[in-house]
């Protein structure tokens, strides 16, 4: 049966008048999917399936851009959060919450000594350049990833808009695995810290991450391990545990709320203490859903072995895809690369055909068969077989057609709506 998009369309009209973009985020905007023939409002979720608005049902492989790590309504983490609810959420005192889950990041991640929260990844990264400012009393940044929506960060991409000139001067990009770009911009700029993604899709190859290491401490600046993604997904401790690299402070989000708006910046001692003097502090910094939450995601993991079971799935479907698109001869344009619990669709230009129009006819053919995807496997604890055979069994029928609209120059024409769109590339 066809799926229809008559709500979703209808009610796009009407949000978009009242909400910029008609989303708060742009990668669950109405750019990132075929248009006018996606869904683009959600009505319920549980486990690793989503409803919309016209009442189709989707396995999600995006779970909310990351942060579900366990899947929606799971029962432990519902359960603390109902508890709390009914004790308060957000007090005029601090909670004895923030206590229980500082001591457990303490317990896993290398190089937390003390912590702080936040809502989001822009706090935890924000803060974490401020306290390598005030600390080593230096201006400039060097990135190497995506690290948020604040002006530190964001004048550096295409979306500075917005963004003074003498803010975006003082922040510097430089390659991932490409240790002479970073040596390049340590020899023009005294750094006050050098802020990455340990690893995205692309694996750290000749020592990178211990040769960042290296570097920053030899120059005096501050290494910033943006773990908003790692954290709690490729390591109870994070990329940095997995890699055996300590960084000088970290941050954390997504996966430590399963869904819950929460993350942290977590440091050594003697770095950490500057907090005391800098300026980073929330009114809802303390609030006690969350913390609740977290608390119950981290324990729920500890007790069922969840990252192992998850990198086991993810293991399966990305040897399975990657051996349809070679059976298909496709394996030259299309790869599935990144570590099994969050996998990415590596998409090269055709003689053809671009790559968006390509990820754009994948999507749309996996929306029909009942696949919510944006070119990436984000996997959650409630993937089961079933909804990975339901994928697998989609992509063997999409493929061979995949190939036939290349080779024949007609992909194009197979798009049933406007291809979806780049916001800007960072990975």
């Amino acid at each position: 049966m066809t799926k229809k998009f008559t709500q979703s369309n209808q009610m796009f009209k009407k949000v978009k008048q009242v909400i910029p973009l008609a989303s708060q985020t742009f990668s669950k905007s109405y750019l990132q999917y075929v248009k006018g023939q996606a869904p683009l409002f959600v009505t319920r979720a549980q486990g690793a399936h989503i409803w919309d608005v016209d009442g189709n049902e989707y396995i999600d492989m995006i779970n909310g851009l990351l942060p579900v790590i366990l899947g929606y309504q799971y029962p432990a983490v519902d359960k603390a959060i109902r508890e709390q609810l009914n004790k308060g959420i957000t007090f005029s005192l601090s909670s004895t919450l923030e206590y229980e889950l500082a001591k457990l990041l303490v317990k896993h991640i290398p190089c937390a000594e003390m912590v702080r929260f936040g809502k989001n990844g822009s706090d935890a990264t924000t803060g974490a350049v401020r306290v390598a400012r005030a600390y080593t009393g230096r201006d400039h940044i060097a990135v190497g990833g995506y690290h948020g929506w604040h002006d530190w960060y964001i004048g550096s991409t295409a979306r500075s808009l917005g963004v003074p000139k003498s803010t975006r001067a003082l922040t510097h990009t430089f390659k991932y695995n490409d240790i002479t770009s970073l040596k390049k911009l340590m020899a023009r700029h005294k750094l006050a810290a050098v802020i990455l993604e340990p690893m995205n899709y692309v694996e750290p190859q000749d020592d990178f991450l211990h040769q960042v290491r290296k570097l920053t401490r030899q120059h005096g600046a501050l290494l910033i391990f943006d773990e908003i993604i790692t954290g709690f997904r490729y390591h109870l401790g994070g990329a940095q545990k997995l890699f055996g690299v300590t960084p000088d402070l970290a941050t954390f989000g997504k996966s430590m709320g399963n869904g819950m708006p929460i993350a942290a910046l977590v440091g050594k001692r003697k770095y950490m203490k500057i907090v005391d003097d800098i300026f980073y502090s929330f009114t809802f910094g303390g609030e006690a859903l969350s913390l609740a939450a977290s608390i119950a995601t981290i324990k729920e993991m500890e007790r069922k072995k969840v990252i192992p079971a998850i990198w086991k799935k993810g293991k399966y479907l990305q040897m399975t895809v990657n051996k349809l698109l070679k059976q298909n001869g496709l394996e030259d344009i299309i790869s599935v690369a990144g570590k099994p619990c969050w996998q990415v669709f590596i998409i090269q230009d055709a003689r053809n055909s671009n790559a968006l129009e390509i990820k754009t006819y994948i999507q749309q053919e996996l929306l029909q068969r009942g696949i919510l995807w944006l070119g990436q496997h984000n996997m959650s604890f409630s993937h089961t077989q079933k909804d990975l055979e339901i994928l697998i069994s989609a992509y063997k029928g999409i493929l061979p057609e995949l190939k036939k609209l290349l080779d024949n120059g007609k992909l194009t024409q197979a798009l049933r709506g406007k291809p979806i769109t780049n916001i800007f590339k960072v990975r």
